[in-house]
């Protein structure tokens, strides 16, 4: 499982540094060039210009329509990803029996695990991996969105509500912090893991680190991890606890 965090993180470093982190500085327009810019990064850019036209020039409100409609796009592969990790969840015994019946740890016994293990998979319909693709289709979406905000001019010249988007706030870091931990301690209220240390750290970490970044980097860009955030405990309260706790209760009853 270890194993599988690490090359997790790795894919994931992978896809920020594919797309384009080191432009973050450069401003996104008509004219900016390569696949990242012109097929993710500029038409958000767009469309938040689009409704900031919509409602006199408020980039800010544009900013939680935009994050609002990506979430909401976004449900599916969510909802697919919980699943996924609840079929995982109840052949993990099945594995479990599997692992001490073949404990030895040599070559044509783990061959063994791993021909067993697999067909176990195919017999329940399970895809290891099914996990980790909702997790890959939404990072370049959501990183796009971290680039457009930082990167679209007429974003930094905006107000909304009691702060300038394009300059750092002291109280936004504070609710993105705050919405961060929320919604890390409403995931873990059903899931099994929830004891495990590195689970547990990275309820405080995660955070911390949010609302750190925050005080540092432009208002509009808290302001869009605040939208997420909250929108992630919404997403959390009416869909994915109770989704998880039905399967965890239908499990139960077989």
């Amino acid at each position: 499982m270890r194993n599988k965090s690490y090359i997790l993180l790795l894919i994931i470093g992978a896809i920020l540094l594919l797309t384009g982190c080191t432009q973050v500085n450069q401003p996104i327009d008509a004219d900016s060039t390569g696949i990242w810019n012109e097929y993710f990064v500029y038409p958000l850019s767009l469309l938040i210009k689009y409704f900031a036209g919509l409602f006199n020039d408020n980039f800010g409100l544009s900013i939680v329509i935009v994050t609002l409609i990506i979430r909401v796009l976004l449900l599916p592969l969510m909802i697919k990803q919980i699943r996924s990790t609840q079929a995982m969840q109840q052949v993990q015994p099945e594995i479990k029996a599997l692992q001490e019946k073949y404990s030895s740890k040599d070559a044509k016994t783990q061959q063994k695990l791993q021909q067993e293990t697999m067909a176990l998979f195919q017999k329940h319909g399970v895809n290891p991996f099914a996990g980790c693709l909702p997790i890959f289709v939404q990072m370049p979406i959501l990183i796009a969105m971290y680039h457009a905000i930082m990167r679209t001019a007429e974003i930094k010249l905006g107000t909304f509500l009691w702060f300038e988007l394009g300059s750092p706030d002291y109280i936004l870091p504070i609710i993105a912090g705050l919405a961060t931990f929320f919604q890390q301690k409403l995931m873990m209220a059903n899931n099994a893991s929830a004891q495990n240390p590195q689970m547990v750290a990275m309820l405080y970490m995660m955070p911390i680190m949010i609302t750190v970044f925050a005080f540092f980097f432009p208002a509009a860009l808290a302001l869009y991890w605040v939208v997420g955030n909250l929108f992630m405990v919404v997403q959390t309260l009416f869909i994915r606890n109770p989704m998880v706790k039905e399967a965890s209760t239908g499990g139960d009853e077989k």
